[in-house]
């Protein structure tokens, strides 16, 4: 870890020379990417300054404590630098883990009903606002892309962007299988139902490194509006449907008025569904049999289930439940949320502790 840490130092000696030059502002998108990584490796650095300076304090006390006067002090002064390598030592492992470089992405999420029929249109209608709430309560923008409403008021499917900072740190533990456990509002007889949803959450592609497209293996159709818009989505044809032919996947916009916005959306939305794709199907290679499903995004895999007459939320992945089923529906994910980061980052350190020994 010590030698990880020098060449970082020297790093970062390396970036502030090249920030202080005078053309260090010529190439701007080299420059952002300095100014970031400097971010990064200045708190990095700095701790690993604090726990070198706890090591001196260290062997100072262990000098010391050879003359008798002094002995006491010098034994006080030592638990203490002790105590401070220790906690030093954990900031640093913590630190040095590998980040995910899309977690500050905006992200897309897809909502899609699965078993159940309107039930579970309806849930899916549900999860989206739960989704939708705790992104405002994060100050985040929420744009639909594309609805797919059923009869009965909830959604077949729905795809929105949401704009905000980490929003991809945030929520990409929450793609995969949610499932429902209540009496639906058509059932007479009282008895419960249990019905499905998919969740996708996908980070935004920059245009730096977005996906090549290739305008021959894309069929494009346009076709009229649905739903709420008045005369003009009727009269139209500004909905967009983009079909990428290699894969097979469909995205639809229909959001704006402008069938050219549309299907500037429509193309950022395929792009993240293809690089979510290929990023799964990496991660399915790669990933070790003592590797957990959390962070996986395995759409298979049935990640949560809701169940409302016992008021409970449980996470299958790390085995927590919740008797705040109202709350968690109203958005307030954080301890869902700040539970599953806590366990990756606990795989993480147990296989860097593996990986250093």
């Amino acid at each position: 870890m010590r030698a990880k840490l020098d060449s970082l130092v020297g790093r970062l000696s390396d970036i502030n020379a090249a920030l202080a030059l005078e053309n260090a502002t010529r190439d701007m998108e080299q420059y952002k990417k300095l100014s970031r990584e400097h971010s990064e490796l200045s708190t990095l650095v700095s701790l690993y300054e604090n726990y070198r300076r706890a090591e001196r304090d260290a062997e100072e006390a262990r000098e010391m404590a050879a003359e008798a006067s002094l002995k006491s002090y010098a034994d006080e002064e030592l638990k203490k630098a002790r105590a401070a390598m220790e906690r030093l030592e954990g900031e640093l492992q913590q630190a040095l883990l590998p980040k995910d470089p899309n977690d500050e992405r905006n992200i897309f999420l897809e909502v899609r009903a699965g078993t159940g029929g309107d039930e579970s249109a309806l849930f899916a209608g549900e999860l989206f606002r739960m989704y939708a709430r705790y992104a405002e309560r994060q100050r985040w923008q929420v744009e639909i892309i594309s609805e797919s409403p059923s009869e009965l008021g909830g959604c077949k499917e729905v795809i929105a962007r949401i704009v905000g900072q980490g929003a991809y740190s945030k929520l990409k533990f929450e793609s995969g299988g949610h499932r429902v456990q209540r009496v639906p509002a058509t059932e007479a007889q009282g008895r419960i139902h249990t019905s499905a949803c998919t969740v996708a959450v996908m980070p935004e592609a920059d245009a730096v490194d977005a996906v090549v497209l290739n305008p021959a293996e894309l069929r494009i159709d346009t076709f009229r509006a649905s739903g709420a818009g008045g005369q003009h989505v009727n009269k139209t044809e500004s909905a967009i449907r983009v079909t990428h032919l290699p894969t097979g996947i469909v995205v639809e916009c229909q959001d704006s008025r402008s069938q050219h916005k549309n299907r500037e959306k429509a193309l950022g939305v395929l792009v993240a569904k293809i690089r979510d794709k290929q990023l799964r199907e990496q991660q399915a290679k790669t990933a070790s049999t003592r590797k957990s499903l959390i962070g996986s995004g395995d759409r298979s895999e049935r990640i949560r289930t809701y169940n409302f007459p016992q008021g409970r939320v449980t996470d299958h992945r790390i085995n927590l439940t919740l008797y705040k089923i109202d709350r968690v529906m109203d958005g307030e994910l954080d301890e869902l949320i700040n539970a599953l980061a806590a366990e990756q980052q606990a795989e993480q350190l147990a296989q860097f502790a593996e990986e250093a020994a």
